[in-house]
C-alpha cells in the first residue's frame, strides 16, 4: 500500500518485517550512520534502479546483438570452430 508522503513526488510505503530483519536493518543502518528508514529507502531505490538497468540492458542486447555479431564477430560459430580443429 502506498500513500502520498509529506514530500512532493515521493510516496510512503508501509512494510512489515520480522523482528530479526528489523534488527539486521538497524545494525546495517547504524554501520552506515543513517536512520534505519533512510537505509531501507536507499536499499529499495538501489534495487529498483538495478532491476531497471538490467531490463534495459537485456532489451538492448536483444535488439542489437545480431547486428553486432554480423559486424564484429570474425570467428565462426562455436560448433564450427570445434569441428575445424
Amino acid at each position: 500500500m502506498s500513500t502520498p508522503a509529506s514530500y512532493p513526488g515521493r510516496r510512503e510505503l508501509r512494510v512489515t518485517v520480522t523482528d530479526e530483519v528489523h534488527e539486521q536493518l538497524q545494525a546495517l543502518a547504524s554501520d552506515s550512520r543513517v536512520p534505519a528508514e533512510e537505509y531501507a529507502t536507499r536499499m529499495l531505490t538501489d534495487d529498483v534502479t538495478r532491476a531497471r538497468f538490467l531490463a534495459g540492458a537485456e532489451q538492448f542486447v536483444a535488439e542489437h546483438a545480431p547486428g553486432f555479431a554480423e559486424g564484429f564477430d570474425p570467428y565462426p560459430a562455436a560448433g564450427d570452430r570445434a569441428a575445424s580443429t
